[in-house]
């Protein structure tokens, strides 16, 4: 009778350190499956940190390289405007040597002086003008990246080259194959970047639907122009008639198969050259102003 109470006591205790032991463990087991979940959805984050800097690095890159020429017309400008104070402080020195300076030389030499004084001005002004422009593309490309979010670049673009900010949207976004009509899904990103847009009351946007180079076949248009001049005006009306962007400031363009992005001898090619592009036009009246005949003279 002993013998058998010894043994239900052993077996008894054997289970109860069993039922502890795999509680614990599979605790440890959740324990761990939520860490590694969070370490996964850390890296991911990291991961697209690590893309939007490589992006923003090479769009600095770009800025950086026109800045450069620019200054580089600059400096230019600035050579020939000291060249030319050089020569007219030699003249006046070659004409205090002389007797007599008439009346009608010394208005000539005056206004020398005063266009001279003009030109710097006007290079100083230049120099504004383009730092200003340079920093509103910035800030621009900042807000659409901003309101965009994490989009795949195949789908979505934006960049600066030559002073000019480029939205290019993959039509995957916007319409089906052949199609003109707006999609959906198309309403969620055209309204991110009307929002922005609507916030540049000085700015102009032209937009340019783009196709491949296959021919278009059905419906009644008649070619891969009609279809991409349909898709700027489907953009145009909407980011009007729902977002509510002055129609003034816009304007639609189909550029066809023509413009290329990519070579259409294949499906990568063809799908990156089906896009709309959102083009915000540079306020060259304000350059055209300074470039005026009574300007810099």
């Amino acid at each position: 009778m002993r013998l058998t109470s010894l043994v239900m006591a052993t077996t008894l205790s054997v289970f109860l350190f069993s039922c502890v032991s795999s509680k614990k463990f599979k605790t440890a087991q959740a324990d761990y499956a939520k860490l590694e979940e969070r370490f996964k959805t850390t890296e991911k984050d990291l991961n697209e940190c690590g893309e939007e800097k490589a992006i923003l690095a090479r769009q600095k890159e770009a800025l950086e390289r026109e800045k450069a020429l620019l200054n580089t017309r600059v400096n230019d400008l600035t050579a020939q405007v000291d060249f030319l104070k050089e020569n007219n402080n030699q003249a006046l020195k070659q004409l205090e040597s002389l007797s007599v300076i008439s009346s009608q030389q010394a208005e000539s030499i005056k206004k020398s002086m005063e266009n001279i004084g003009a030109k710097d001005a006007y290079i100083q002004t230049l120099q504004q003008q383009m730092a200003h422009k340079d920093s509103l593309n910035m800030a621009l490309v900042m807000n659409l990246k901003g309101a965009i979010g994490n989009l795949d670049d195949e789908d979505i673009n934006i960049k600066v080259d030559k002073g000019v900010v480029y939205i290019d949207i993959s039509d995957k976004l916007l319409f089906k194959s052949g199609s003109y009509e707006i999609t959906k899904n198309a309403k969620t990103v055209l309204g991110k970047v009307a929002q922005v847009l609507k916030n540049q009351p000085d700015m102009e946007f032209m937009v340019e639907g783009h196709t491949d180079n296959v021919p278009y076949r059905g419906g009644v248009l008649q070619d891969n122009w009609d279809l991409s001049v349909k898709r700027a005006t489907a953009v145009v009306r909407m980011l009007q008639k729902e977002y509510g962007l002055d129609p003034s400031r816009i304007a639609a363009a189909g550029r066809g198969e023509y413009k290329p992005l990519a070579e259409n001898s294949s499906k990568e090619g063809r799908a990156a050259n089906r896009r709309t592009r959102i083009v915000v036009l540079p306020q060259l009246d304000q350059f055209f102003k300074l470039l005026e005949p009574n300007q810099g003279k």
